[in-house]
């Protein structure tokens, strides 16, 4: 029983030493590239799409409640070369400052669906497509149109999805440019490790309101 718990111990000590050595390589190849955007080294990163990517892809837009052919909500990208492995997942609603829809949500916990069962993805990366923020919380004109039964299944479902990411099996990244508020906020607390833009602005302001964060991430602040 004892050399059970042992080997155990050590092959849990062996994955966590494997996931710190891949999350560094990441955050190396960002942070020896950028100055104050991580969003914008990201964004100047040449990026192929793969097959296996152009599905992944096809599927996210599959979701997203933009017209006139745009690319969606959420845009899943494939690094090739040198950086192969990492997966750049990057949110576009410049609109709404990138907020968390109901469609946005759903994406999510789509894509993290598939990720978590590819074997190839050796990095996740997540970012904004959208210059100076990050993600500015829950989507509150959405919210205002909701019922209340509506609001909180938003809210399990939300908390599902930034659960999800924080469950992935490989090394997640948010690289963080602008705002990052509320929900936004704790989606990157979800990842393992959070890069920073020094322009970066990060805050649970529903605690002001005595409204407790409602992601489930705030212990890790």
């Amino acid at each position: 029983m004892a050399a059970t718990a042992a080997t155990a111990a050590a092959a849990f000590s062996l994955l966590q030493q494997r996931r710190a050595a891949l999350a560094a390589l990441a955050v190396g190849a960002v942070s020896s590239s950028i100055s104050s955007s991580p969003s914008s080294f990201l964004g100047r990163l040449s990026l192929r799409v793969s097959g296996r990517c152009a599905a992944l892809s096809s599927a996210a837009r599959g979701y997203s409640s933009e017209a006139k052919g745009e690319e969606g909500e959420l845009r899943v990208r494939y690094l090739d070369d040198e950086h192969k492995g990492i997966v750049v997942l990057g949110i576009n609603r410049a609109h709404a400052k990138n907020a968390l829809n109901k469609n946005l949500v759903k994406m999510i916990s789509k894509v993290t669906e598939s990720l978590k069962n590819d074997k190839k993805v050796r990095t996740v990366i997540f970012r904004s497509e959208v210059p100076g923020v990050f993600c500015a919380g829950a989507d509150l004109k959405e919210r205002a149109k909701m019922h209340s039964s509506e609001v909180s299944y938003f809210v399990s479902k939300a908390r599902a999805a930034i659960n999800e990411m924080a469950n992935l099996p490989v090394p997640t990244i948010a690289a963080i440019d602008g705002i990052a508020l509320g929900g936004g906020l704790e989606l990157a607390l979800a990842c393992d490790v959070r890069v920073a833009a020094t322009s970066a602005k990060m805050g649970l302001v529903e605690t002001k309101l005595a409204i407790i964060p409602g992601a489930g991430k705030k212990d890790k602040t």
